[in-house]
């Protein structure tokens, strides 16, 4: 029985790709200005190799990956730089972000069958420490729960802890419930491990190159897909899913 669904944030209910596109290639600009004759040719070879160890952890804050350059170039900026130069970057993501066209449609007809909740890493924070998805309320208010993993004791996704809290909250078992995700590391696989029934979401609107790995997980190409996800879960399983809504008990 299936009972919950749980989506991930960027790049699953909205559209933030050009807005990280443009925030890299200013923030990767400001930082050559400043360091001059010192960057070298390398610097872009530099300044990847760092971001991709934060990535790889799960940090993505642009004031920290910016903050290993300048020690590895043995520059020592001032940290209220860093602190604008992270603003402006999240700034221009807001800035250029859209929501998936079919992502309030979708939520709309889930609402009512079954429990909703949303799991994001921490990122874009502004000075008050709010997360940028508190500059969407037109989809925060599906969600009974949030969890920004990556804060206070809350380990980062792909961690199995994210998971595990938010299901807690919502008092659903793993097995009952599923995750939508777009990242096949974080997403997919954090979920799996956490016992939850991942769906990846390959949305066909994105310019990337997804990862090529062998996955029983569901693959989608948008959310439109799981207004059907009984018959999805099903195919994947090769066995009967009991999709039997929360709401509707006795159906």
């Amino acid at each position: 029985m299936i009972r919950a669904i749980v989506f991930d944030f960027g790049q699953t209910l909205v559209d933030s790709a050009d807005g990280f596109r443009t925030a890299e290639k200013e923030v990767q600009q400001k930082a050559l200005k400043a360091l001059g004759p010192a960057a070298g040719e390398e610097f872009l070879t530099v300044y990847r190799e760092i971001r991709s160890r934060f990535h790889a952890r799960s940090d993505f804050s642009r004031k920290r990956i910016l903050e290993a350059v300048s020690r590895h170039y043995g520059w020592k900026p001032d940290p209220a730089l860093l602190e604008r130069w992270e603003t402006e970057y999240w700034e221009r993501v807001k800035g250029m972000t859209r929501f998936f066209p079919e992502a309030v449609s979708v939520l709309t007809a889930l609402q009512n069958r079954y429990r909703l909740a949303l799991i994001t890493n921490a990122q874009g924070q502004t000075r008050t420490g709010m997360h940028r998805v508190g500059n969407y309320p037109e989809l925060t208010r599906f969600f009974e729960v949030i969890v920004v993993a990556g804060e206070g004791d809350v380990p980062a996704k792909p961690d199995p802890g994210p998971f595990r809290l938010c299901l807690a909250r919502l008092e659903v078992a793993p097995g009952e419930s599923v995750y939508v995700g777009d990242d096949w590391r974080i997403d997919v696989c954090g979920s799996e491990a956490a016992g939850m029934h991942p769906v990846w979401l390959r949305h066909r609107s994105l310019r990337r190159n997804w990862p090529v790995v062998e996955s029983s997980a569901p693959v989608i190409d948008s959310l439109e897909g799981l207004v059907d996800i009984e018959r999805m879960l099903q195919k994947a399983s090769g066995k009967e899913v009991n999709m039997k809504s929360l709401n509707n008990p006795q159906e």
